[in-house]
Parts: structure tokens; C-alpha cells; sequence
């Protein structure tokens, strides 16, 4: 029971999250219309809003792509059982989200591609997974059994 109650709030928590997404990076934005520019050469606006940019907008944009990331790492690993693990949170997040720069820079007016964006979104996901998913996934779900710990278990020798 426990555990279909967590499914259920962490489903809940995904349909909330990317309508938040949605509404964060899917809407036009007025403001950044003169800022638009698509980046493919990672840490190109990193470093300019680190060199270049007002503190106030840095952490704006910076750590805002670093917060959009979180919550995927604490629902993927609780929501999706195969997508545990530091490495498939990193490269399902990674996917995910340069879905969305490339719908972003395709279709908003404002809006435009930027790997930075992708690259801070993985590494806020990551922090989320090592913060609060990886517990989580663990609580809910029996621990994965890997190919070789079945092999082992079922008494055949080891490979090698």
C-alpha cells in the first residue's frame, strides 16, 4: 500500500513538474526577444554569465537551469525502476531535456537552443538523485539484481 501510495504522489509530482516545465520554457518570453541566440559550443553562456552578466541574472539563469534539473532526479529513479542509477538519471535527463531546447528553439518565438541550458538542467538532476532519488528509488523499489549477481546466485561459476 505504501508503495502505491508513493508511485501515485511521485505520478502526481511528474504531471505538476512538467506542467511547471512547460509553462517555464514552452511560453514565449518578450523579455529575452533582443537575448536570443541559439549556443551549441558547451560553456559558452556559462561563462558569460559568469564574466559578463549582472550577479542577480547569473544566479537567475544559472542556478534556475540547476533547479529545473532536481526534480527529475528525485522522480525518475521512484517513477521509472529502469532509470535508476547516477549514469541512466544523467543520460535520461540529458535526453529529456535537449528534447526541450530543441522544441524551445524550433517553435517559441523568444526562446532558442542552448547546450549550457541542457548541461545545467543534467547536473541539477544529478545533485537531485544523489541528494534525495537515489533514497528514494531504494525505499520504493527492491534493489536491481545485476546480470552478473543472477548468474552467481543461481550457483554458475563466475565468468573468467
Amino acid at each position: 500500500m505504501v508503495r502505491a501510495l508513493a508511485m501515485v504522489t511521485a505520478f502526481a509530482a511528474t504531471v505538476a513538474f512538467s506542467v511547471l516545465l512547460a509553462r517555464l520554457t514552452l511560453q514565449p518570453s518578450a523579455a529575452s526577444a533582443a537575448l536570443v541566440h541559439s549556443n551549441v559550443h558547451p560553456g559558452r553562456s556559462i561563462s558569460l554569465y559568469l564574466g559578463d552578466a549582472p550577479a542577480r541574472d547569473a544566479v537567475r539563469q544559472l542556478g534556475g537551469n540547476l533547479l529545473l534539473g532536481v526534480p527529475l532526479g528525485v522522480l525518475l529513479p521512484v517513477l521509472v525502476p529502469p532509470a535508476r542509477g547516477f549514469l541512466r538519471v544523467g543520460v535520461v535527463t540529458a535526453a529529456l531535456m535537449t528534447l526541450v531546447e530543441l522544441i524551445q528553439g524550433a517553435l517559441v518565438t523568444g526562446r532558442a537552443f542552448d547546450v549550457d541550458d541542457v548541461i545545467l538542467n543534467t547536473v541539477g538532476a544529478l545533485l537531485g538523485y544523489l541528494l534525495l532519488g537515489r533514497r528514494l528509488g531504494r525505499a520504493v523499489h527492491r534493489p536491481r539484481r545485476h546480470w552478473w549477481r543472477r548468474r552467481t546466485a543461481r550457483g554458475a561459476a563466475p565468468p573468467g
